[in-house]
């Protein structure tokens, strides 16, 4: 192997290195995210997770810049501007690098958005904030569709932690958001009207009024008395 193709080589090595280091910060920045949003920490760690959260998210969009600019220097692969660029016009596996780079335009556009959130609002902000797991998603079919060692054990073993924790806290999310909605709707229902008092029919004055006699048979109340009723 010549200077040139060892060269070459180790651009892609290095490209393909940055790009696995991206791939393990965005998952980390992730299951971050998911865990605040969970609350699995206590309070007092919060402010930590929050710094921790932006400062690997920062990480990974170096990263992954770097995985895309060192594919400029190989010249087997010879990518061009627009091959790093445009979503599927590169040659090599188009489909799935053009799936990585529409990852990386995601991921760079949802998470700079947070020093945007105040003009944008705090609530659209968190409604975009929740596409990054499918960003990420898009970054593991990436990994999955166009690595020429994704066959490889040493990266299968991370890409299953990875998938599997993120999918974990992603599942309890959206069953705590549902369990949420169910107890706002509980709230938010109107009460049950309260049954109406059954009206109480008085009995007309002039009807008598009977009681049961030791005998069994009805008689009128004024019975009782032996003297004889008034004409």
């Amino acid at each position: 192997m010549s200077f040139g193709q060892t060269l070459d080589h180790a651009w892609w090595l290095a490209s393909r290195s940055a790009g696995i280091v991206a791939y393990l910060l965005l998952s980390a920045s992730v299951v971050l995210g998911l865990a605040m949003a969970l609350k699995l920490a206590p309070p007092r760690f919060t402010a930590l997770l929050r710094t921790a959260h932006e400062r690997i998210a920062l990480l990974a969009l170096g990263a992954l810049a770097a995985h895309g600019l060192l594919l400029l220097g190989d010249g087997f692969l010879r990518p061009g501007i627009a091959g790093i660029l445009v979503p599927f016009t590169i040659s090599y596996r188009p489909t799935w690098t053009g799936i990585g780079i529409l990852a990386g335009y995601l991921t760079a556009g949802l998470s700079l958005t947070y020093y945007a959130r105040q003009r944008i609002g705090a609530r659209r902000w968190r409604t975009a904030h929740r596409l990054i797991p499918v960003a990420w998603a898009m970054a593991v079919v990436h990994v999955i569709g166009s690595g020429s060692d994704a066959g490889s054990l040493w990266l299968q073993v991370p890409l299953a932690l990875t998938m599997s924790a993120v999918l974990t806290l992603l599942g309890y999310r959206v069953l705590a958001g549902r369990a949420a909605r169910d107890v706002t709707a509980r709230r938010r229902a109107p009460a049950p009207a309260a049954a109406a008092p059954r009206p109480v029919i008085a009995a007309p004055a002039d009807e008598a009024v009977t009681t049961v006699a030791p005998a069994g048979a009805y008689r009128p109340l004024w019975a009782r008395n032996p003297s004889p009723p008034p004409s």
